[in-house]
């Protein structure tokens, strides 16, 4: 079995989840000795799309002429897609029409989780759907104390400054609205947010809102992963107070770190992240008011230990294994 792993405009993607999503491909199959190819020339047997541009949907269509098998991955949603950036919302129908038919080209259709599975289903695509989580280098991200001091000497943090980091690109669907309110109510802690998209693209209320001048607020932009790594070990909490995800693959990358985490109580998080169980959440901003204080106070117990059991159950080699199974059922149907 050879798959082609096909990502249309990947350099735009690298620096997104979806770009930490095919990097976590790669790393699944080749620790389970699936051969793969990124070169549409090559030959194949399979072909793992996880774009929905124009190439992508072409490149489907010749596949299944050639009796080749297409699995699509789904990792977008009308609902992820709406408050994102400029005119978003009123495109997002056109969007949604234009996903379904790029999706219904699949023989199988992978997506994130239960929930992503569930809204794909609305939507009446008749194709099987699997949700396999995108999955995250445990190793990697574990706690790792010389980083985490690293990068507070690096940013000019004090050994005693709690710090409050978060991640995601600049669009109101992460949050980053709630981000700045909260650093604004909190001037006794340090909040840090990685990750970028250009602003001109935004509407006008993001753009201010990464140019708000607060003394505890600081927009880092875009890091190397080994930075972001260091972040997870030197930070005392990750909050993440978006509003719409397929999955999330910071909160992961947080459990992974041991790192106590803060996260927005919305229906992706259902069934796999649990308040007072593994992570802490918050239905709107005086509730992330009140459970940052309790986390960073330590009032609130630690739950670093049950969040940590969570990103090992989604560690790229189990990961593997279910895409390669998923790989197996295509090829064997008739």
């Amino acid at each position: 079995m050879k798959v082609l792993l096909y990502t249309e405009n990947e350099k735009m993607l690298s620096k997104s989840g979806l770009g930490k999503a095919i990097t976590h491909q790669m790393r699944a199959l080749e620790e389970n000795g699936i051969e793969y190819t990124e070169n549409p020339d090559d030959d194949y047997d399979i072909v793992h799309i996880n774009y929905y541009g124009p190439k992508s949907f072409n490149l489907a269509k010749k596949a299944k002429k050639e009796g080749k098998k297409v699995v699509y991955h789904a990792h977008s949603t009308e609902e992820d897609f709406r408050n994102s950036f400029i005119l978003s919302n009123q495109i997002a129908p056109i969007f949604k029409d234009w996903i379904i038919k790029c999706y219904s080209l699949g023989d199988h259709i992978l997506t994130p989780t239960p929930y992503s599975k569930h809204l794909l289903e609305s939507y009446g695509i008749d194709v099987p759907i699997t949700d396999i989580s995108n999955g995250i280098d445990v190793k990697f991200f574990e706690k790792n104390i010389e980083l985490g001091k690293k990068f507070r000497k690096d940013f000019g943090y004090s050994d005693s400054d709690k710090i409050i980091m978060g991640v995601g690109l600049y669009i109101e669907r992460k949050g980053i609205l709630d981000f700045v309110e909260l650093a604004r109510r909190l001037p006794q802690y340090k909040f840090i947010w990685f990750g970028y998209s250009p602003l001109a693209a935004s509407p006008i209320k993001i753009r201010k809102a990464v140019n708000t001048k607060l003394d505890n607020l600081f927009f880092a932009g875009y890091v190397e992963p080994e930075v972001l790594r260091g972040a997870y070990s030197g930070c005392n909490l990750y909050l993440f107070p978006t509003l719409e995800e397929t999955e999330g693959i910071p909160i992961m990358e947080a459990c992974a770190a041991k790192i106590p985490a803060l996260i927005r109580d919305i229906p992706v998080f259902s069934g796999w992240l649990e308040d007072g169980v593994n992570v802490y959440k918050a239905k709107d901003i005086d509730e992330f008011e009140t459970k940052i204080k309790g986390i960073l106070e330590r009032k609130l117990k630690d739950l670093t230990e049950e969040g940590y059991k969570v990103a090992l159950s989604r560690d790229v080699k189990l990961v593997g294994k279910k895409l390669i199974d998923v790989y197996k059922s295509v090829l064997d149907e008739e």
